[in-house]
């Protein structure tokens, strides 16, 4: 089954810039009620992935979630 998703990886400076961001981005995932997968991971990285999988794709809300992400 192909799996549409939106995927993105952001570098921070340190540990605590990327928690922070990882904090932001769930509180604006829980405004939303449309969570995303979040990696953090080596300890500077944050891969966020996004899908609706009840339409295993991309939808409005994910469309919605990507833009207020962009906007942190």
């Amino acid at each position: 089954m192909l799996e549409i998703v939106w995927k993105k990886k952001y570098s921070f400076i340190n540990f605590f810039d990327a928690l922070s961001f990882v904090v932001k981005v769930g509180m604006v995932a829980e405004k939303l009620m449309h969570h995303p997968d979040i990696l953090l991971h080596s300890y500077k990285y944050v891969t966020i992935k996004t899908f609706t999988h009840e339409v295993n794709g991309i939808t409005d809300k994910d469309v919605e979630l990507i833009n207020q992400i962009h906007r942190i």
